[in-house]
């Protein structure tokens, strides 16, 4: 992404009047309905609701994988609702990373391979792409599965692969839509110390999820009903409502 092309200021994220409609007639669904939000630059936001209250969509508007029927999606300080085909897939490479329930790794590729590939994407050269490949397996603890494909690999080592992958283009943001969906409690649980982490290097994310053990990793929680947020919550690590959310207290 050239330089002058996303600013260094103001929110990561940003949308206005977004709205979503599936349908018509009889069948029109109201999936976003009006969403404002922001999301600050190196915050966790967590967004939870029911099965159809429209969070995964929101999701897809940010990272530019949809358009919205009505409304803005702004992305450090460029709108990028209304870019060309060809514009929105560039800054997809080289400034969102996703993490999906489903993994979504290519089954012919190595986990090096798979991480490899955003960069490549992006326009790094492949010495590069190898080495930030390796770092990035070594920071969630698979330097010894470079080699191995995702068929050889446990739902967790997967999704480790996956985050790793997100952050290969070294994105802006990162954005994850029920990243420990598919999996048990214990890799839940590295995929949580894995995310949590991000925040040490300052990275913007934005989880969607129905499990409040991964909503209280955020910083900040909104709650969503039939296309809206219904509420926000500033969560405060250690203690109290991030406790209660949790599920940690006695």
């Amino acid at each position: 992404m050239p330089s002058e092309s996303l600013s260094s200021l103001g929110p990561a994220l940003r949308t206005h009047g977004l709205r979503m409609r599936y349908g018509q007639g009889t069948g029109l669904v109201n999936a976003l309905d009006g969403v404002e939000l922001e999301v600050a630059r190196g915050e966790t936001l967590a967004v939870m609701g029911p099965s159809g209250s429209g969070k995964s969509t929101l999701l897809h508007l940010l990272g530019g994988l949809e358009r919205p029927s009505e409304g803005e999606v702004w992305l450090a300080g460029r709108r990028i609702d209304g870019l060309g085909e060809k514009a929105l897939a560039r800054l997809r490479r080289q400034a969102v990373g996703f993490v999906f329930q489903a993994f979504h790794l290519m089954d012919e590729l190595t986990a090096e391979e798979n991480v490899e590939l955003p960069a490549l994407l992006a326009g790094m050269s492949p010495r590069a792409a190898r080495r930030r490949a390796g770092e990035l397996l070594d920071r969630v603890g698979l330097a010894g599965r470079a080699g191995h494909l995702p068929s050889a690999l446990s739902g967790g080592e997967r999704q480790r692969v996956a985050v790793a992958r997100a952050l290969s283009n070294e994105p802006l943001v990162v954005l994850a839509d029920e990243p420990t969906g598919n999996l048990d409690s214990a890799a839940t649980a590295d995929v949580l110390r894995l995310l949590d982490s991000l925040r040490e290097t300052g990275q913007t994310l934005v989880i969607v999820t129905h499990d409040a053990r991964v909503a209280a990793i955020a910083d900040r929680l909104i709650s969503m009903r039939d296309g809206s947020f219904v509420e926000e919550t500033r969560l405060t690590r250690g203690g109290g409502r991030l406790s209660e959310l949790a599920g940690l207290e006695g």
